[in-house]
């Protein structure tokens, strides 16, 4: 969908669609398709640059009145104009003007980045399908109000589900599977990473593999007396865990022969205990936590601030060419003794240009991380199955230079954009996933063969 035309509404034709010449080339057209509605069409050639299209078939269409200037490409005899890009999430409320609750804000931002992407787009819960008349009565943002209307099905779908458990739960689940296969509509950003998922798969592609710390899912007390042994201290993390939660660091003093765990508690408060043994450490520590669910992971002896941990998010996306992009780059600072870097931690967000005083250190870690995250995010589009639109990457260095990662993020929160010197690549980023999704529904009409087989 390479170029995109203004769509103007005929009063007064009948089933005539007027089609610029230079879109047509003398090809023969006798159907116009919005999303998944279709109608039989006469197309008439001018010279003009807009597509007129009668009201009645804008009604048959379900095609809204703000859709006005869109990308449109013919294949098999029909006029396709759109993409439609649906969303897809859930948590939704009855406020009209909050109707995605505290996600409204978010979305509300998303929607609006999508005249310049040249798609119309909505947000949609599976309770907005109708399936027997193939329409969603989804929200879209019009003259910066929210509004709800009935649309075809889309092109492609983003997928934006909060959470494990909505992603997990059997109606969404159903609407994935239905809308793939029943109506070859693909799906990008589907389902969240596993830790230990990501690190295996990683594990086996050497050209990234050296940027993985060692990780196991928890076994025994043996493994972690074996890594504290050769790396000092080691983090063990909730295997599907976010946001920090629940992230503990083990250290092992051998000058004091003492363990000390550093972890954040359930009232918010960083803690730092000591234990003569590792065994009475993980008996008060780890009592009520399900330890098969937790990995085990190399501690890196990182950048500091002021003795404050510094680690690195790092946003990639596709691009309208289906290539990645890095769309933002910023610096976390922890909190004074916690054990992560994360902002509900006591952690800040800063610019590269704010950590680096030197012009040619900042540019050097960027080109450190940037080099990092695009070959880790074309290892992942390689090892991991369905279409990946995004990732953010939390990235450790350490003393000798060396690019760690520590997590990567099919769905990434998105707190450093409050920093204000980060506005821009917030809107770079909805800009970019949007984008993607026009690449992914020319796709999807032109060759569903090479994403569904």
């Amino acid at each position: 969908m390479k170029k995109r035309y203004q769509i103007e509404v005929n009063i007064n034709a009948k089933l005539k669609v007027f089609c610029p010449r230079i879109l047509l080339r003398e090809k023969q057209v006798t159907r116009i398709a919005f999303g998944n509605k279709m109608a039989d069409v006469d197309i008439q050639a001018y010279d003009g640059n807009r597509i007129m299209i009668p009201a009645c078939i804008c009604d048959m269409l379900h095609f809204p009145d703000n859709a006005s200037n869109l990308y449109a490409l013919i294949d098999d005899h029909t006029l396709f104009i759109g993409p439609l890009i649906g969303i897809l999430t859930s948590g939704f409320t009855p406020f009209a003007t909050r109707p995605v609750g505290e996600r409204s804000s978010f979305f509300y931002r998303l929607l609006s980045s999508s005249k310049e992407a040249g798609a119309f787009t909505y947000v949609f819960g599976k309770e907005h399908i109708d399936w027997d008349k193939g329409i969603i009565r989804g929200y879209t943002v019009i003259d910066s109000e929210w509004i709800k209307m009935e649309v075809p099905f889309p092109n492609v779908i983003y997928d934006r589900l909060p959470n494990r458990r909505a992603e997990l739960d059997h109606a969404n689940r159903e609407v994935k599977q239905r809308f793939e296969s029943d109506y070859l509509v693909p799906f990008y950003n589907p389902g969240f990473f596993s830790k230990l998922d990501v690190f295996e798969r990683l594990q086996q592609d050497e050209s990234v593999s050296s940027h993985l710390p060692e990780t196991h899912p928890f076994s025994s007390f043996s493994v972690i007396e074996r890594m504290l042994a050769v790396y000092g201290h080691v983090y063990v993390k909730p295997i599907n865990g976010s946001l920090g939660n629940g992230v503990h660091q083990i250290i092992y003093s051998k000058r004091e022969g003492f363990y000390f765990c550093r972890y954040r508690d359930r009232e918010g408060h960083n803690k730092l205990l000591k234990f003569d043994s590792l065994e009475g450490l993980m008996e008060k520590i780890f009592e009520k936590r399900n330890l098969s669910s937790m990995i085990v992971q190399q501690g890196i002896r990182m950048l500091r601030l002021d003795s404050r941990l510094v680690d690195f998010r790092v946003h990639t996306n596709k691009d309208g060419d289906g290539r990645w992009q890095i769309a933002a780059i910023a610096a976390k600072i922890g909190g004074t003794g916690s054990a992560t870097t994360h902002v509900n931690n006591g952690g800040e967000v800063k610019t590269l240009t704010e950590l680096f005083e030197a012009p040619e250190d900042r540019l050097r870690y960027e080109q450190l991380l940037s080099a990092a995250a695009l070959n880790l995010s074309n290892s992942l589009e390689e090892q991991m199955t369905g279409f990946i639109g995004e990732i953010g990457f939390d990235f450790g260095i350490d003393r000798e230079d060396k690019v760690w990662l520590f997590e990567a993020n099919s769905k990434p929160g998105r707190s450093i954009f409050k920093h204000p010197e980060l506005k821009e690549f917030d809107i770079l980023t909805r800009k970019l996933s949007l984008a993607y999704g026009v690449y992914l529904a020319e796709k999807a009409i032109l060759h569903p063969e090479e994403l569904f087989t």
